[in-house]
């Protein structure tokens, strides 16, 4: 899942595009590189961001995600946490629903996607961009993250969403200390009790920062680590920035992991 973020604030690549076209290219160019699913956000959910209304979402989103629809054969998916939001990007061409609040910062996203027949990703996050990193703590991580995916799980499917449209993803960086990063990599397989395609998302993030120092930009090596740990503990799909170089990597990963392809 190649990241395109078409904010002026994002963590690591805003305001990297000035127009349209040059988010299309770059779509397109991710694609070229092998990305499956292009993601597109118009809302920065960076440690202490701010929402933004959904006309303004709008406005960045769907011109780019009408733009690649026309062009593109990858998926497209649509970075949001708005109903409103994902039923415009919907019928640009987005097939894919991005949810990193897993309905819950909009009641009328779980009928949204229902009415869509998209695919949603469930992300777990512990409270909103704005604060979530202020004072991050678990009890027990995993026993946590669990009951708590569980339960956006049920919500979805009570809304009348089909089981086989869900995707999961525990949301490292959204809430989560250091020590809750690195668990999340070393025991991310446990997560598949859940039955559901598990979504990773390392590229870039502040604890590959802490971790290395390297700011933002310099940050490939270390997400490369991130995207080698997840794919051999049973990510289906990578979340990433740097399409072409962690293609590579998840070829490689995937090789080790003991599957001859992808």
């Amino acid at each position: 899942m190649g990241i395109l973020n078409v904010t002026p604030d994002s963590f690591s690549d805003g305001g990297a595009y000035r127009s349209v076209e040059e988010a299309v290219a770059r779509g397109l160019e991710m694609e070229a590189e092998g990305a499956a699913i292009l993601d597109v956000g118009g809302e920065s959910t960076r440690p202490g961001s701010m929402p933004v209304p959904a006309d303004e979402e709008m406005r960045r989103v769907i011109p780019v995600i009408r733009g690649l629809a026309a062009k593109t054969n990858a998926v497209i998916s649509i970075d949001t946490t708005k109903a409103a939001v994902a039923n415009a990007a919907v019928a640009a061409g987005a097939r894919i629903v991005n949810d990193t609040s897993a309905f819950a910062d909009d009641p009328e996203m779980s009928e949204a996607v229902r009415a869509s027949g998209a695919a949603v990703v469930l992300m777990h996050r512990r409270g909103s961009p704005a604060v979530m990193q202020e004072a991050p703590h678990y009890d027990a991580l995993f026993d946590e993250l669990l009951a708590e995916l569980t339960g956006r799980i049920a919500a979805a499917e009570a809304a009348g969403i089909d089981p086989g449209r869900i995707l999961v993803d525990p949301g490292i960086g959204f809430g989560k200390r250091l020590s809750d990063n690195l668990a999340l990599h070393r025991h991310l397989d446990r997560l598949r009790v859940l039955g559901r395609p598990i979504v990773f998302g390392p590229s870039r993030k502040s604890f590959i920062g802490t971790l290395t120092g390297a700011p933002p930009a310099k940050r490939a090596f270390g997400t490369a680590a991130a995207v080698a740990a997840a794919v051999l503990r049973g990510a289906h799909v990578v979340r990433v920035h740097d399409v072409k170089e962690m293609r590579e990597v998840v070829e490689v990963a995937y090789a080790i992991r003991g599957e001859a392809s992808w």
